[in-house]
């Protein structure tokens, strides 16, 4: 089982720096993506992936930046060439949000559909709405796990774990400090976490709106040294810093690791678009 990091950014703000948060997990062939960020699509094309493997999408919750393209992924992949089924998992209303899909592309899918000679769109998804933490998908070797996680003003947020007989793999979405997510990652390998740095937050945040801005950044995501303290406690083999907020590039590698360092002593990996662990 192998991570590559689609998407780093943390936010919806478009940057040339790193696309919109997005992870795929690879497992005997097949790509189960963890949030699927505006352009999720082209990354996975980018990172050398065959979109027609996709097995699965995990929506972490339903802010735009992780849940835009819920549906134009598995579109794009049916077009691909596709021809298995996709679970899509998400918070309460998944299904929902993507009947609402399913109708906005409806003309478009009815004329390829016709034309191709394709499988019907529809027929290959499979939405499945997680309310609660626990097992929501197990075959081929392949465990995924949901825990319901910390970040308001969203109801339910989730984080998942992916285990083999080889490796664990943890990804926490968005989320602040919670024991959910120290139980979720108990033992893992790899924890993917999104991470804060406050103090460059500081220097960026200026001007009107400000002290909103920071109440809810600092009060619905983890901190780096919250992250570190998260990873100590789990007891997690590797640390991999994704979601970086802020993702300017003036907030460095060693600045990112100097943060999570101090609360966590093992491997600490700071997260770039393509990496592969």
């Amino acid at each position: 089982m192998e991570l590559v990091l689609l998407g780093t950014a943390g936010g919806p703000r478009p940057s040339v720096h790193r696309g919109a948060p997005a992870q795929a997990i690879l497992h005997r062939g097949r790509i189960h993506v963890v949030d699927c960020g505006n352009g999720v699509a082209g990354r996975l094309v980018k990172a050398g992936l065959a979109l027609r493997d996709l097995a699965g999408v995990y929506v972490t919750h339903h802010h735009a930046d992780h849940m835009l393209d819920i549906g134009a992924l598995p579109l794009t992949a049916w077009t691909d060439g596709l021809k298995t089924g996709v679970d899509v998992y998400g918070p309460p209303t998944t299904a929902e949000v993507f009947r609402h899909f399913l109708a906005m592309v409806d003309i478009d899918l009815r004329a390829r559909t016709a034309t191709t000679g394709r499988v019907p769109f529809p027929e290959l998804i499979t939405c499945h709405d997680v309310p609660a933490g626990g097992v929501v998908y197990e075959a081929d070797g392949l465990r995924v796990t949901a825990a319901v996680v910390d970040h308001p003003p969203m109801e339910v947020a989730l984080a998942y774990r992916f285990d083999t007989e080889e490796r664990s793999i943890v990804v926490s979405g968005d989320t602040r400090h919670c024991p959910a997510m120290v139980e979720l990652a108990r033992g893992a390998d790899v924890l993917v976490h999104e991470a804060l740095h406050v103090g460059a937050l500081e220097l960026q945040l200026q001007g009107s709106g400000a002290d909103t801005l920071r109440e809810h950044l600092t009060g619905c995501h983890t901190s780096a040294q919250d992250v570190g303290r998260i990873a100590t406690a789990a007891g997690v083999g590797k640390l991999v810093l994704s979601h970086l907020v802020p993702y300017h590039a003036e907030v460095t590698d060693d600045m990112w690791r100097e943060a999570a360092g101090e609360t966590f002593d093992g491997e600490i990996v700071v997260g770039h678009d393509f990496l592969r662990v």
